[in-house]
């Protein structure tokens, strides 16, 4: 393996209070509901959905979709799944919130999608649900372990992937706490630097930085993607991390955590995902764009950073690599920087 180590507004001091007080925030009722005819698990707080982790055949992954606030309003982008108007349709392979790689054994995990033609499906690999390991709720917070499979596309198993949800809330928060856990199979299995990774989640378009013209981006394997300038009518995200940049200039940058913000109808809103410090990597690169797409990356640098050391992260047969990573949705305020340090440390303890 490698060893390569490593204020919005006046309102968020007022959500910053209410979460460290604890008292107003008691913790919700979390109750799975299995659909495996749909090949689904909803995630309930409260008595309602807040998630669904899914897993059809028509993705090449399992992913948490839709995402709903404890308002009740969507985050996650609806396209390609539900298109909704006035949103865009770039990156099919952005759906929801998940977790693969750019460049695992030489196949993209990260940009695989039904728009890839058969010809070159054999350049990327899918990840394919296997079982639901628990799906245990209770009064405070609620469990999901699932087992999954990273294959390649005559469906050999380069990584068995171990991945325990630990969902909770409260009447203005929504947590996941995430581990995941990779073993490499019969074969060594080499990530090389790549800026597609790693957990990643594409939101509504309110949570894009207004644009005004088109914006080409570039795949891992140099294929270009137009994404559109829109009508910016209710588009108002702001992306903070923990070194204090803002908007588009977290991209690329290390940091702790990252936070994004915006006010959908008449509800602020705050995504924000945790690194941890035992995490290969850390503090992790972010692949956070202005276009709605917003990953963490713990397994590349040079791509990010030019100057900085090229990353290649090796398993040999039967050894594992382990993530953890915290997701915070807040909803009636935005949250501080205060607090995101706050459940920094919390996470790290």
């Amino acid at each position: 393996m490698s060893g390569f180590k490593f204020s919005l507004k006046a309102g968020t001091i007022v959500l910053s209070l209410f979460l460290l007080s604890g008292g107003a925030m008691a913790q919700k009722a979390v109750k799975f509901v299995t659909d495996a005819k749909n090949k689904k698990v909803d995630v309930m707080i409260d008595g309602k959905l807040f998630t669904s982790y899914i897993y059809p055949t028509d993705l090449d992954k399992p992913v948490l979709y839709p995402i709903y606030t404890s308002k009740g309003t969507v985050i996650t982008r609806g396209f390609p799944k539900d298109p909704r108007p006035g949103e865009r349709v770039d990156h099919p392979h952005h759906v929801g919130l998940w977790f693969n790689y750019g460049d695992v054994n030489n196949l993209d995990f990260w940009n695989n999608s039904y728009a890839i033609p058969a010809d070159k499906k054999s350049e990327y690999g899918s990840i394919r649900h296997q079982k639901i390991v628990k799906a245990e709720g209770g009064k405070s917070k609620g469990t999901l372990s699932v087992t999954a499979n990273w294959v390649d596309s005559k469906n050999n198993i380069l990584l068995v992937e171990e991945t325990t949800f630990v969902f909770s809330g409260t009447d203005n928060l929504r947590v996941i706490d995430r581990t995941t856990k990779l073993t490499a199979q019969k074969q060594k299995v080499v990530f090389e630097e790549s800026k597609e990774g790693m957990m990643g989640i594409r939101l509504d378009r309110a949570f894009e930085e207004p644009s005004t013209k088109p914006e080409v981006f570039t795949d891992a394997s140099g294929k270009p993607t137009t994404v559109a300038a829109l009508n910016n009518d209710g588009v108002n995200g702001v992306y903070k991390n923990s070194g204090g940049q803002e908007k588009g200039d977290v991209w690329g940058k290390r940091a702790d955590w990252v936070s994004l913000s915006a006010t959908k109808g008449s509800e602020p809103i705050t995504i924000a995902i945790i690194d941890n410090k035992k995490n290969v990597g850390y503090p992790a690169h972010w692949h956070a764009r202005t276009y709605g797409l917003f990953a963490v990356n713990n397994l590349a640098s040079k791509s990010y950073v030019p100057t900085d050391e090229e990353m290649t992260t090796t398993l040999n047969p039967g050894q594992s690599l382990e993530f953890k990573h915290r997701i915070l949705l807040s909803s009636g305020n935005f949250i501080s920087d205060d607090e995101m340090n706050k459940q920094f440390g919390d996470f790290n303890k």
